[in-house]
């Protein structure tokens, strides 16, 4: 009973200083990205832009695939993110046939989402491999490849299931190869490059053809559709911020594909940040004067740490305060129980990234959703220990709280929760630390977190930036397994409290 008083006053406070801070401003201007380099730039190029004109700007980058932007969009949680016309025809709208930009564009006023005219560069998909051994194989167009069915294919993930990506170039061009694989994006050039994978999917303004010297083949039945850049933003942008949105429409055919892909080597290749390139775009082509903010190392851990904990804390308070009463419900109603014990076991085998796209619909993108998923991810170890914990406690024991003349409830306040209470804490521990590691996934619908810079050094193939959330998660996990083995002292009955190899 201390655990859960403990807990309702950590839940308490946290939520009573989330809900104290200031509403969104009429003004503020909220841009997405996706969690490739070139959207993440883009994003960039607009928050700069809508901030020289007054706007406040809230920029969530790194947001994850087309489903979660879109999504966001219409829950209001974005205002205008960077998209492309084939993925808005052939994913967003793949149930509907629209031939042209005017039908695009009346297909989306049904949503009360506006589109820009195109940006001024077209980055359609791609098939790409090493020269060398595309040259070696006399591999020079898609329809080739229908001859090397041994090749492995290494596809983003995203393209692997996308209407417009490897269900319909397989069945179009009739390729045989059975050897694909789902990657992330940025990971596959590095496969592509150790020669664990032959063929990737490309994007045409992508910085790495260059760098790692990679033929692109020919779509000699021109199956990939035109992906004009452009910006999709909602409706009542125009009436909540007119000006902030005609200073962004600048844009609108001012980057050239040779533009882009000279801004994507920027980052990718040379390592400057997306916010410089952003800058020196805009006063090299708008005459825009802007300065960009770098946060410092130990800000962007302050920063990251804080959000971390939030989630962590108020998900595994509420797991807290939710599991164990079910748990003791499952126990004192063994029939019900086994169902109750049976749905938290399947919420734990959904994968933890499904889990979260699954809450946006819901809670739209940030803290909100991933606290939720978090919460239900903590159900299982927490709910299975104090069933386990109670239904373990011997019959004699019970038998004699019974002869001393004790109530059931005092049985159950006196004997069987402080026998239990050493089960208890071990499922609430391990929910705890398999909660940091999962914490991490929030990054992608905007939830922060050491997520951030782990998305970041995947995109970047920069392994500092990785460290930098991998390791401080680390670090976090056994500080909370260590805080839990102290608190044993206080929770769990002395007598209890044997040392390992003494009984």
């Amino acid at each position: 009973m201390k655990l859960l008083n403990i807990s309702l006053l950590i839940l308490f406070v946290l939520i009573a200083s989330s809900c104290n801070n200031p509403k969104d401003s009429k003004k503020e201007i909220k841009i997405g990205s996706k969690k490739f380099t070139e959207s993440v730039i883009i994003g960039e190029i607009v928050s700069q832009l809508a901030e020289s004109s007054g706007a406040d700007v809230k920029y969530r980058k790194e947001l994850g695939g087309t489903r979660v932007l879109w999504n966001a969009l219409l829950n209001g949680d974005i205002d205008i993110y960077p998209e492309y016309t084939g993925t808005i025809t052939q994913e967003i709208f793949s149930s509907k046939e629209i031939n042209n930009q005017r039908e695009l564009k009346e297909e989306l006023l049904e949503y009360r989402i506006g589109i820009s005219q195109p940006l001024g560069f077209n980055n359609t998909y791609a098939l790409g491999m090493k020269r060398d051994n595309a040259d070696k194989l006399g591999i020079k167009t898609i329809s080739q490849l229908r001859e090397h069915p041994e090749l492995k294919f290494g596809f983003s993930s995203e393209f692997v299931n996308r209407g417009d990506g490897w269900p319909s170039l397989k069945g179009a061009y009739r390729l045989p190869q059975k050897n694909v694989q789902g990657l992330d994006h940025d990971l596959a050039y590095r496969g592509l490059e150790s020669g664990h994978i032959d063929m990737i999917d490309l994007y045409s303004t992508d910085a790495e053809i260059p760098y790692y010297d990679l033929k692109i083949l020919e779509d000699d039945l021109k199956h990939f559709e035109d992906y004009y850049a452009v910006l999709l933003y909602r409706k009542d942008l125009e009436n909540k911020n007119p000006k902030a949105l005609k200073t962004i429409l600048k844009l609108e055919q001012n980057i050239s594909e040779q533009k882009m892909v000279q801004m994507n080597a920027s980052v990718k290749i040379d390592g400057i940040s997306e916010k410089t390139v952003a800058s020196n775009y805009l006063k090299e082509t708008h005459r825009v004067n802007t300065t960009p903010v770098h946060e410092s190392f130990l800000s962007r851990l302050y920063h990251n740490t804080l959000q971390h904990l939030f989630l962590v804390v108020i998900s595994l308070s509420a797991a807290i305060i939710v599991s164990i009463p079910l748990g003791i419900f499952a126990y004192q109603n063994q029939k019900v129980g086994h169902l109750v014990l049976g749905v938290v076991g399947i919420i734990q085998t959904l994968p933890s990234l499904v889990l979260l796209v699954f809450m946006i619909p819901f809670f739209g993108i940030g803290t909100v959703p991933a606290i939720v998923a978090l919460f239900l991810y903590s159900l299982l170890p927490i709910v299975r220990n104090t069933y386990s914990g109670l239904k373990d406690i011997p019959r004699d024991i019970r038998e004699s709280g019974e002869a001393l003349g004790l109530t059931p409830f005092a049985q159950f306040r006196l004997i069987e929760i402080p026998l239990a209470s050493r089960s208890i804490l071990s499922g609430i521990k391990t929910s705890a630390v398999i909660n940091v590691g999962t914490a991490t996934l929030g990054a992608l619908i905007g939830a922060g977190g050491y997520g951030q810079p782990i998305l970041s050094g995947i995109r970047l193939d920069n392994m500092a930036l990785i460290l930098e959330g991998a390791i401080p998660a680390a670090v976090l996990a056994l500080l909370i397994q260590g805080l839990f083995d102290l608190s044993e002292r206080v929770i769990v009955p002395k007598g209890l409290r044997l040392e390992e190899g003494k009984h």
